[in-house]
């Protein structure tokens, strides 16, 4: 069973981060049939899923698409988060920018464009506001799969 499956969380990630619980939830939705994953390239959740997406890869056969908002996203990055970017970019196996240059909303249009392509969404999500509960809440309403992934099961943020 082949599924798609967009990712979004936040930016700021805290300090005890936990990245083998990542990558293990990340290997989960792979064994449960997902083989093409839609990152959205930012800083922080984006790009550490897309690292363990990246070994998890190495084992088994997956797609990765780089979902970039606006042609140079990352010129706004420091110099390493820059470097990382086009490290991990160059793992994908496709790459969409979707708009040539920023506009204010480029950020959700990308969020709506990963959600309408995929089966699932697979997020980090810890506050109500801001671009990852946007796409949360794009996806429910739209009636796709959300599996959230750092909220406390009895507690989960909901919309």
């Amino acid at each position: 069973m082949n599924r798609t499956c967009a990712l979004t969380g936040h930016r700021a990630l805290p300090e005890d981060f936990d990245r083998n619980a990542l990558y293990d939830a990340l290997e989960e939705r792979v064994r449960s049939g997902c083989d093409r994953f839609l990152c959205g390239m930012a800083m922080g959740f984006d790009l550490l899923a897309l690292e363990c997406l990246i070994a998890l890869k190495q084992q088994y056969k997956i797609r990765l698409e780089a979902c970039i908002p606006y042609a140079g996203q990352e010129r706004g990055y420091p110099a390493a988060e820059r470097r990382r970017y086009r490290e991990l970019l160059s793992w994908c196996d496709e790459k969409n920018v979707l708009y040539p240059a920023y506009f204010r909303g480029c950020f959700l249009a990308r969020d709506r464009y990963m959600v309408d392509r995929a089966e699932e969404l697979f997020a980090y999500l810890t506050q109500r506001t801001g671009g990852a509960a946007y796409t949360v809440h794009y996806a429910e309403e739209k009636g796709v799969p959300v599996f959230l992934f750092g909220a406390p099961a009895e507690n989960p943020p909901r919309m």
